[in-house]
């Protein structure tokens, strides 16, 4: 497996050079005192957005999303996980949103799930805080207790709303091949303890976070 900064050189000189590398790095994620003071109807709204998302046009999503907010109440935990059944019903007829039923009773779900992390300090501290070395136990944390958040859902959700966080596209999972730290797209939990070795080894080697080394990864392509 090749050092982290061997790989930095590898992104730099196929995009331009470092100051070009750089920008398209990006931007950082939030901080966990940030994390912690997001609201937990944000959170929602970011699972929710996923959700939606997976399988669809982004763009025609982002376009409707003003409608989402205002048929989900903004998102607000305990309309979403008190949802009626008369109200789950007129969601599957409201023209703002994507009325996919499986969809909406997700968003009703994974409100549940984040008003039961209440008891442990809300969503803000049990996922803003998981610590970064095991950023695959977050995956699964959100996998087993959430509502369609496994996968690159979850990941994507987790990017979106500001986590430091690694996603496991097409151009990393090359990347991770090429170093020889999987052999095929990662899935199994062998593969996955292998994928958060090597990001726990670069972050040690670069002081960089989880999400600016997989965009590193992914340019380096």
């Amino acid at each position: 497996m090749r050092s982290f900064d061997e790989i930095y050189a590898i992104a730099a000189e196929r995009k331009g050079g470092p100051e070009v590398l750089e920008a398209r790095i990006g931007a950082a994620p939030l901080s966990a005192d940030a994390l912690q003071a997001l609201p937990e109807d944000r959170w929602l709204a970011e699972f929710a957005k996923r959700i939606f998302s997976a399988g669809f046009n982004w763009k025609v999503i982002e376009a409707k999303w003003d409608g989402f907010e205002a048929a989900f109440h903004g998102f607000d935990l305990d309309r979403c996980a008190f949802m009626s059944d008369d109200a789950f019903d007129a969601l599957l007829q409201d023209t703002r949103i994507v009325r996919n039923g499986a969809k909406i009773a997700a968003v009703r779900d994974n409100a549940v799930f984040l008003r039961d992390l209440r008891a442990d300090g809300g969503a803000g501290k049990v996922l803003g805080q998981w610590p970064d070395d095991d950023y695959i136990g977050l995956l699964e944390f959100l996998k087993k207790h959430g509502a369609r958040l496994g996968g690159a859902t979850g990941q994507y959700a987790l990017r979106f709303v500001g986590k430091d966080s690694f996603i496991l596209s097409s151009d990393v999972t090359a990347r991770l091949i090429a170093e020889g730290v999987i052999d095929k797209p990662a899935g199994s939990k062998s593969s996955m303890r292998a994928v958060q070795a090597a990001f726990n080894e670069w972050r040690a080697q670069s002081g960089r976070g989880l999400t600016e080394i997989s965009r590193v990864l992914a340019l380096s392509v």
